[in-house]
């Protein structure tokens, strides 16, 4: 499943499988494509052709610019790992410099393996928080400087609440 964004109140769920139909906001998407050129395409849709040229894509960001028609169009994708990074409270950890680290979830910390002044590469591990009786390791999200331990150890943590902080 996707969820695709073109703008701040555009929407739409899109599922795939190789072996079902595209749907839209659960409704079956048939439509009809046709590569006429390196990053030029052609497309029929409920009988109203489109012209499509590719922009720009950024696969990491998982975004495309899009030139529909004559109108540029900026697109926006997210999978089920997005949006439970959404969920968790973790979005666009990779878009820019994090500022602090948050508790993805309720639990106890039982290690710290960093101290204030260290210099962390993005994956360090950082802390370690138990939840549901299993250890979760918490890593740095980028690279930066540890500014502050906000937690101790064997000190209950709620969800979302500041762990570290980086400069």
């Amino acid at each position: 499943m996707l969820q695709v964004r073109t703008g701040p109140d555009q929407t739409w769920e899109v599922e795939y499988n190789a072996k079902a139909p595209i749907t839209v906001n659960g409704q079956p998407f048939a439509w009809d494509i046709v590569a006429v050129a390196d990053g030029h395409y052609h497309i029929l849709y409920e009988g109203r052709s489109y012209s499509a040229e590719l922009i720009s894509a950024d696969y990491a960001a998982k975004t495309l610019s899009l030139k529909l028609n004559g109108r540029v169009v900026e697109i926006e994708a997210k999978d089920r790992f997005d949006l439970l990074l959404d969920k968790l409270g973790m979005s666009n950890a990779t878009a820019h410099k994090v500022n602090e680290l948050k508790a993805p979830m309720p639990g106890l910390i039982v290690d710290i393996r960093v101290q204030a002044g260290q210099e962390v590469q993005k994956g360090d591990p950082l802390l370690v928080l138990e939840a549901m009786k299993m250890e979760n390791i918490l890593k740095a999200p980028s690279d930066g400087v540890v500014t502050s331990i906000k937690v101790g150890l064997r000190d209950n943590v709620n969800k979302g609440q500041v762990l570290v902080q980086f400069s």
